[in-house]
């Protein structure tokens, strides 16, 4: 009782453990409470943050915690941003990405400034910073947009990379201007500004690909990569708080930098993700709500005009900035509903030049009193343009989202419904490749399907007498833990046979299993480098196989280097393997470099083509079977090493291929190996006669049935008689 008196209950809180219980209740109810009246969660936590902050009940004040929590918030926005963004997609539209950044800047910044000066009255160059705030923009709605699965969009892409061009070019005014005001600009300040950032962004994109790389080869451990992911986060936005720059570019550069080191569907980035939307990015939103001060409103006609004049010209002038942009470009309505939604949101980088602005002194009035740069007015009108538009973007945003997601989905049926018919098998044997493996399958399940992996254990009637069937017990348990930490579920499976390769191959018929995983084992030699019990399966089994060998972690590869035997495109498996592996290519940022027939690369620029993959491409032709050793000049230790090879009287098959285990186990120990033999029919089939269109494929069986017909009628004549 006494303990209980002890306590200091008084407003704002001060007790730690009473203050961070009330903002995980926020963040637990407030989603839930407006999600009922179908307002966006962000505008709820936004409200919540008002209602406990100092000018609502006074719950919270906005001490140093929530400031540390909230930048550590932001910084995730924008971090995530560079993270989820599409590579591919950004490399080809970055002149959209650029035309669209000076548009949503000069825009806002030309009609701020001349509302600013002949309406409001404020002198040029506080027109000109109070301008340079309707130009920037803060993400705050993207984590809507990343619900829905839509980030990759190529408005998406376009509007992130446009917030980088205008927060810098926004900063680089303020900067230009505080200097101005306190008469120390000079041509070696921005000589210096500039050489500053060449340096920063020299580091982030040159230094720290070779620090992660080096990093992910050697700790594999879940807990120390994603330590090792904010550090490096913090890190970039501290070096570019040192360049002169704010530290949410840095955050955005690091994540454009970790893009290809943290594949979409691995756990790493499910935690990265969990972690982010459950506990930062809500403190930030909760501390943006802290700084509205909705009775500025009532202080009199000069903080309702300056107000209103904010209000309206930067989001008309965000609007107009994003329907030019959708008609220039061609985009669709919903893409530039998109556009405007995530451009309208104004905090982080507003905020931070109004408060330049605002404790900028010019002068002092007769009575003593400080004249700023930016007024008390400008200061309030300001707050409200953080909760309107925060607002706006998210009820728009919401509703852009929505319909692309729809869109999406009806644009790729066929996608979604050939990867809900394929099943995955992994076969788990060796406990140091079960998170290889698993990872691997995920990548080739893909995110659009549903359908959960099997993981496979066999146990023999050695391993019985051994007493060895709990180990197995284990492996698949490992597996299916580490499947869950990504959201992909392992069905494990036990069988009990004579041998390891009768029970994968009757486990692979029993469960219709379209995919099959591998791991190459680890004792290998040049007359039987796949191994008795694979060479048994492969010639048993007419499915896709996957016999990966990972000699490094898949995110560390850099490239992918295919060979392909000259008649691939004749086989039935072939579109598959290659959308397999294009999908590869595409999650992890690699391009793919095929050594194949000039046939096999017209039917694969086809294929392409029509999927209009962004995946960078090249092709190489290759006849040089007999001097397979040629192929060693043009691999690098961190590429992936892709054979795709084939089942003896096969289409594709030819007699060179028998020498690949000698090469393979004398010439490639320390690569990363990946050999694929692709789906066949049942033998006896010539898979010449099968053409890869549709239509062919039709004719063909047509004419069989058509003979066969003539066949039976021919019989029934005969037995007529």
């Amino acid at each position: 009782m006494t303990s209980l008196l002890l306590l200091d209950l008084s407003l704002p809180l001060k007790n730690p453990v009473l203050i961070f219980s009330v903002v995980l209740f926020i963040i637990l109810f407030a989603p839930i409470l407006f999600n009922r009246i179908k307002v966006p969660h962000i505008i709820g936590l936004i409200i919540s943050g008002m209602i406990v902050g100092p000018y609502g009940l006074n719950l919270l004040s906005r001490d140093s915690s929530i400031v540390l929590f909230g930048t550590v918030g932001l910084l995730y926005i924008m971090f995530l941003a560079g993270l989820e963004i599409d590579l591919a997609e950004f490399r080809k539209n970055r002149n959209k990405i650029i035309v669209f950044g000076l548009t949503t800047f000069l825009l806002p910044l030309i009609s701020g400034t001349l509302a600013s000066y002949y309406v409001l009255g404020y002198g040029f160059l506080s027109s000109l910073l109070l301008a340079s705030m309707f130009s920037t923009h803060t993400l705050v709605s993207y984590p809507i947009a990343s619900k829905y699965g839509v980030t990759r969009n190529r408005a998406i892409n376009m509007t992130v990379g446009g917030t980088m061009i205008t927060d810098i070019l926004a900063l680089l005014i303020l900067a230009g201007v505080a200097g101005m005001s306190k008469g120390d600009v000079t041509s070696a300040f921005w000589f210096r500004l500039g050489f500053s950032f060449i340096v920063f962004v020299a580091i982030v994109l040159f230094v720290f690909p070779i620090i992660c790389r080096w990093f992910f080869k050697r700790f594999d451990d879940s807990v120390s990569q994603y330590i090792f992911v904010l550090a490096m986060v913090f890190l970039a936005s501290f070096l570019a708080e040192i360049a002169g720059v704010e530290a949410i570019i840095g955050a955005f550069f690091s994540g454009l930098v970790l893009n290809r080191f943290v594949p979409h569907s691995s756990p790493l980035m499910n935690r990265i993700d969990f972690v982010g939307n459950a506990l930062f990015i809500p403190f930030f939103l909760i501390s943006v709500g802290m700084l509205v001060d909705m009775s500025v409103l009532v202080n009199g006609w000069g903080a309702l005009k300056v107000a209103g004049v904010i209000l309206v010209v930067a989001l008309v002038s965000k609007f107009l900035a994003a329907w030019i942009t959708q008609k220039v470009f061609r985009l669709s309505a919903d893409e530039g509903l998109m556009i405007f939604g995530l451009s309208a949101s104004h905090a982080a980088a507003t905020l931070a030049i109004i408060l330049v602005g605002y404790n900028i002194i010019i002068g002092e009035t007769a009575l003593g009193e400080p004249i700023r740069l930016l007024d008390e007015d400008v200061l309030n009108g300001t707050i409200v343009l953080i909760l309107v538009s925060c607002a706006v973007s998210s009820f728009v945003v919401e509703r852009a989202s929505k319909r692309l997601a729809l869109l999406a989905e009806a644009e790729t049926p066929e996608d979604i419904d050939a990867a809900s018919d394929e099943k995955i098998l992994v076969s788990l044997s060796y406990p140091d490749m079960i998170a290889d493996l698993v990872d691997f399958a995920i990548m080739l399940k893909g995110k659009r399907s549903s359908t959960p992996l099997y993981g496979l254990h066999i146990v023999t009637d050695n391993d019985q007498k051994n007493d060895t069937a709990s180990h197995g017990k284990k492996i698949l348990n490992k597996a299916v833990d580490h499947a869950s930490s990504s959201e992909n579920v392992l069905i494990p499976l036990t069988r009990y046979d004579a041998n390891i390769s009768n029970g994968i191959t009757y486990s692979i018929k029993e469960q219709n299993i379209t995919d099959v995983v591998i791991g190459l084992h680890q004792e290998t030699d040049h007359k039987t480098f796949l191994g008795p019990k694979v060479e048994n399966i492969v010639k048993r089994i007419f499915e896709t196989i996957y016999i990966y060998k990972p000699a490094q972690p898949f995110n560390t590869l850099t490239r992918i280097v295919a060979v392909v035997p000259p008649a691939a495109s004749n086989e039935p498996g072939f579109l598959h393997w290659l959308d397999k592996l294009v999908m590869l290519a595409k999650i992890n940022a690699m391009p793919i470099h095929f050594f194949t027939s000039a046939k096999t690369i017209k039917a694969t620029e086809s294929i392409l083509a029509r999927k209009k993959t962004n995946v960078d491409v090249e092709f190489t032709v290759f006849s040089s079977w007999d001097d397979f050793l040629i192929l060693s000049n043009e691999l690098q230790s961190d590429d992936l090493f892709v054979i795709v090879s084939a089942r003896k009287g096969s289409a594709s098959y030819i007699s060179q291929l028998q020498r690949l285990p000698g090469y393979l186990a004398n010439h490639s120990q320390d690569q990363s190996l990946l050999m694929i033999y692709p789906k066949q029919l049942e033998s006896g089939i010539n898979m010449n006669d099968i053409e890869q269109t549709d239509g062919a494929l039709i004719g063909t069986l047509s004419e069989r049935i058509r003979s066969l017909g003539k066949a039976a009628k021919y019989l029934r004549g005969i037995l007529s008689k």
